[in-house]
């Protein structure tokens, strides 16, 4: 027999059970009206108390109760009765009330900074974007120029009467549990306690990857109300999330949540080696992704750029006609940086299994042929090319999607905790 293993302080021959805490009546109701907004929120149209009844799996009774806590509070509102001729009496849809609920998303990134404000319901209530080149930029001149940004927002934010549910930070590179950005590359940052800094902490934000960020943008009903048109990834689908810009950074989403890895750090597609011969990354490997299939190697190796402008967004354009033109050193970029991408693609499909890939960033624009060429080449790498098909596709959200992910991030808290922002009696 296997000896017996004491899962706590114990007596002397005495096994302890481990303690569970209790949970009481606030917990249950907590959680139970998490379930019910995450419901409201994965649902394309209104429903109403019966319909989320049946789909939560709540009581009536229990349900009118919670529903009542959520019109109390605003977070909810009634809608117009409709009839249904399935039923024999009106049913009353419930919705997401507007103009008192949002999340703030913030992001810094090689090109720039900027903020976007969602509401509840969906509608990005402000957002706004300023081009800068990033090249080794002193964070603290960064910061002092966001928080400069933020401040009319938050007062607007207030005299609207908005109360702000959380806020989020995307950042081009790793970043811990404690908001420390341990390392951006593209940036030239290093070992950066984000508490520092007055911005962060009058909003109380979290800082996360901007590719985990962008993942989330493309979720429907993560959090905030899901569009009504339609939508390639359905709420709980699994996919491959891969964000192209100067660096290419990924994420994997599982059932409709984010794989975040043992430290927060999964993820990182920009830097699997696609050829061990190849030039030095910054990381210290040699032939990373990024190297070939981001925006400064591509606009260095089809000639559009030198080092020192390659990271210039007004450049794209440029490179995506020069690539339709036919020009030789365009076409010559772009194919090397699509082989390299169908290697780590299949090469990440691989280890994790799934069929879905969402393509985001500057990719995007190259149009429905490359797509489907970079589809195929996946799929004649992957091992179970026989059984399974693969999926590639563009993204539903492409303007600024981490800074979108990140607002929606911000009204996540709202969701996961709910009592914390309202009043029950």
């Amino acid at each position: 027999m296997c000896p017996a293993v004491a899962a706590g302080p114990t007596n002397k021959g005495v096994i302890a059970m481990p303690v569970a805490r209790r949970i009481n009546q606030d917990d249950l109701r907590n959680h139970n009206l998490s379930v019910v907004l995450s419901s409201m929120a994965r649902s394309k149209r209104p429903m109403s108390r019966a319909a989320l009844a049946k789909e939560t799996g709540l009581t009536k009774a229990t349900l009118s109760l919670l529903s009542d806590i959520l019109l109390r509070n605003e977070v909810i509102r009634q809608l117009k009765p409709t009839s249904d001729s399935s039923f024999g009496r009106p049913s009353t849809p419930l919705a997401f009330d507007s103009g008192r609920w949002a999340g703030v998303g913030m992001q810094i990134n090689t090109d720039g900074f900027g903020y976007t404000v969602l509401d509840l319901n969906g509608t990005i209530v402000d957002t706004a974007w300023r081009e800068r080149t990033m090249d080794d930029v002193d964070p603290d001149d960064v910061f002092a120029q966001l928080d400069e940004l933020m401040r009319p927002v938050e007062r607007n934010l207030q005299r609207y009467g908005y109360t702000i549910t959380g806020a989020e930070l995307a950042l081009p590179g790793l970043v811990t549990n404690h908001n420390t950005l341990l390392v951006a590359r593209n940036l030239g940052w290093r070992d950066i306690d984000l508490n520092r800094y007055e911005v962060f902490r009058r909003l109380g934000a979290d800082a996360n990857n901007e590719a985990t960020l962008a993942a989330i943008a493309q979720i429907p009903g993560y959090a905030s109300q899901r569009p009504e048109r339609d939508w390639p990834i359905d709420t709980l689908d699994s996919f491959v999330y891969v964000s192209t810009d100067v660096g290419i950074g990924g994420a994997y989403v599982r059932e409709g949540q984010i794989v975040k890895g043992d430290h927060g750090f999964a993820g990182e597609i920009g830097h699997i080696s696609v050829n061990m011969r190849g030039p030095q990354c910054r990381c210290g490997r040699h032939g990373c992704l990024e190297l070939y299939a981001g925006r400064r190697a591509m606009m260095v190796a089809s000639g559009i750029a030198g080092e020192r402008d390659a990271a210039r967004t007004d450049l794209l354009p440029r490179l995506h006609a020069a690539w339709r033109g036919g020009e030789t050193k365009a076409v010559f970029a772009v194919e090397n940086a699509v082989a390299a991408l169908a290697s780590a693609l299949a090469s990440t499909l691989n280890v994790i299994d799934t069929e879905n890939i969402v393509l985001g960033g500057l990719w995007s624009e190259f149009g429905e042929d490359l797509r489907g060429n970079l589809e195929q080449r996946v799929q004649s790498q992957i091992l179970a090319r026989d059984s399974v098909k693969v999926r590639l596709m563009f993204p539903p959200v492409t303007d600024h999607p981490a800074m979108y992910g990140a607002a929606v991030m911000g009204l996540d808290r709202l969701f996961r905790d709910p009592l914390s922002f309202m009043t029950v009696e």
